[in-house]
């Protein structure tokens, strides 16, 4: 038993190393009285037994220490954090929402880990006993919503009904906030800054509590007393932490790890508050300023009946084989023409990436070719070669593919397979791709127009159907992975109704929270939004009117590259950079071609 206990402890602190990046980790069970190193990681027992649920808490609780190591500046989070102790206690949950969603949102693993961990942080919290909003701790509420925008996670079932009783008041307050924290994730030094526009909203803190810019030169002696106080400010306001002693294992060790990663991680350079750019490229606007979305009278009547959810969800995995088959079958000769057409795209793309070097340089690497000139003249100085910089930029391309009734039949078909194919190139060429679709919940209405007639059918009520937002492969995840999720394209009943402008806000908001240098979003649509319930109470160019405020509005302001492909209907009057096309056989050509172009352009 106790070498199983041991051989897990290796496996973990292995992990641990490979995640912080830090070959001197090791990892201390919380039920072990020796002290442990310097840089240990104390995470709870998993007990002799070694229970699937302990070990799972376990890795969670070793992923975060190590993700705190690699993302996390000691000297930085301190000295922007505010004086009160329930302020800080909200700042350090977001903190610890932003290093965890950084190795959630990179490593499938992790995320389940952290999941686990989530779980075990409230189990022991007031936030699973409160029945009003005054007993809910602000610090683990305020984590998990911030958790939920930053990783797409969901809060733990047991904390779900605390939540509520608090979660309107801060979307009401800092839901601006909230949302533009996911564009500095990378970024702790904004990141810190925006959360403490957050505490202001929530008048929490003041901006006048706000400490000097850590970085600016506060001197090594500065930097490191506040390492060596962090374990204790840490063990007494850490978030999310229901289970007190899970709490203090976590925190008592952190302070000493994170002061030595400081130093190591090459990832954790920060930028002054002076060299802040936006998308736009202009210097010292803070990015949290972005704009959610366009000024518009636009609304829905309710998103209670709304719902975001994973292909995978929507059926059971004997039926999703069954659809991917006959996806497969619906292919005939389509496959190879656009097999072809990626191939050729590939060609192009690699093109652009390929190494290129300069010759005869003075310094650099040696140039093996000229290796017998060396050993004959030492001294020549020309025998070196440096990299040329590639101008190909760090892409994600985004597929919405309209899932509506009348995409029924071989445009859907075409339109999945297209899809596949191309999520299959741009992952050979190192370019991530997100494939998501769109429809509603019902035919002309769902919950959400029997709750307005139950209202007494108020005038100009807004959007009255129910979303559907449907995500068939996430940016980071394989495409392997996600090749049975397209065939739910074909399932009968799932093409309904759609709602152009909120689907294109979606997808938009998504990109937006990347990090990639570049973001490219492709809409694949073959008319404009119809949902009859809406437009009949609110007027026949309601939706449409909204989908031309979403799309200026992208086209105007974001750093989004947005191009359209129309199937059978004119989106040219829609997308200033978009085809149409008369016949779905054509959709393969169209989606390569416009793709290559854009790649071209840079």
């Amino acid at each position: 038993m106790a070498e199983r206990i041991d051989l897990f402890r290796r496996a973990l602190a292995g992990a641990a190393r490979a995640i912080a990046r830090d070959p001197e980790i090791d990892v201390v069970f919380a039920s072990e009285t020796a002290s442990p190193a310097p840089r240990a990681a104390r995470v709870p027992s998993p007990g002799p037994g070694l229970e699937p649920k302990l070990v799972a808490e376990a890795r969670g609780a070793a992923d975060s220490a190590a993700l705190r190591l690699r993302h996390h500046d000691v000297r930085l989070h301190n000295s922007l954090a505010p004086a009160d102790p329930e302020a800080r206690a909200v700042f350090d949950a977001l903190e610890t929402a932003r290093i965890e969603a950084l190795g959630a949102r990179a490593m499938a693993g992790v995320r389940a880990n952290l999941a686990q961990l989530a779980d075990a942080r409230v189990r022991g919290d007031a936030i699973t006993r409160a029945r009003s909003a005054e007993e809910v701790p602000l610090a683990t509420a305020i984590g998990l919503i911030a958790r939920q925008r930053l990783s797409g996670e969901a809060a733990p079932k047991a904390a779900q009904a605390g939540l509520k009783l608090v979660e309107p008041w801060v979307e009401e307050k800092g839901a601006a906030e909230l949302d533009s924290l996911a564009l500095t994730l990378d970024d702790q030094a904004a990141f810190a800054r925006l959360s403490r526009q957050l505490l202001e909203d929530l008048d929490l803190a003041s901006a006048a509590e706000e400490g000097e810019d850590p970085l600016e030169d506060t001197g090594e002696e500065e930097g490191d007393e506040a390492a060596g106080d962090e374990g204790e400010d840490e063990g007494e306001s850490t978030p999310q932490s229901g289970d007190s002693e899970m709490r203090a294992e976590q925190s008592d060790d952190s302070a000493d790890e994170e002061q030595a990663a400081e130093d190591n991680d090459p990832d954790d350079d920060q930028l002054s508050e002076g060299d802040e750019t936006t998308d736009s490229g202009q210097p010292g606007q803070a990015r949290r300023n972005w704009e959610l979305a366009p000024p518009s009278d636009y609304k829905p009547f309710t998103t209670q009946f709304d719902e975001m959810i994973e292909a995978g969800e929507l059926c059971d995995e004997a039926e999703l084989n069954r659809l991917r088959l006959y996806l497969d079958q619906q292919i005939g000769g389509l496959s190879g023409i656009v097999t072809k057409l990626a191939n050729r795209l590939q060609r192009r793309l690699m093109a652009q990436q390929a190494r290129s070097w300069d010759f005869d340089q003075e310094e650099g690497m040696l140039d093996a070719a000229r290796l017998a000139r060396v050993i004959v003249n030492p001294g020549h100085s020309l025998s070196y070669k440096v990299e040329r910089e590639t101008e190909f930029k760090d892409t994600i391309v985004s597929l919405l593919i309209d899932n509506s009734g009348s995409m029924r039949g071989r445009p859907i078909a075409i339109a999945a397979i297209c899809a596949d194919i191309l999520a299959r190139t741009l992952e050979r060429c190192g370019v991530a791709s997100e494939i998501l679709g769109f429809t509603t919940r019902a035919w002309k209405g769902g919950q959400s127009r029997e709750a307005w007639l139950a209202a007494g059918r108020p005038a100009h009520p807004g959007r009255l159907n129910d979303l559907r937002h449907i995500v068939y492969k996430r940016a980071d995840e394989p495409y392997r992975h996600s090749k049975r999720s397209l065939g739910l394209m074909m399932r009968e009943g799932l093409l309904k109704e759609n709602i152009d402008g909120e689907a294109l806000l979606w997808a938009h908001q998504r990109l937006i929270a990347r990090t990639e240098e570049r973001r490219i979003l492709m809409v694949i649509s073959d008319g404009a939004p119809v949902d009859d319930s809406t437009a009949s109470a609110n007027g026949g160019t309601y939706l449409e009117r909204h989908l031309r405020q979403v799309i200026a509005w992208i086209e105007q302001r974001s750093p989004v590259e947005l191009v359209a492909i129309g199937i059978g209907h004119d989106v040219t009057r829609y997308y200033e950079r978009a085809v149409t096309i008369m016949d779905a056989e054509q959709l393969g050509g169209a989606m390569i071609e416009q793709l290559a172009q854009l790649f071209d352009m840079h």
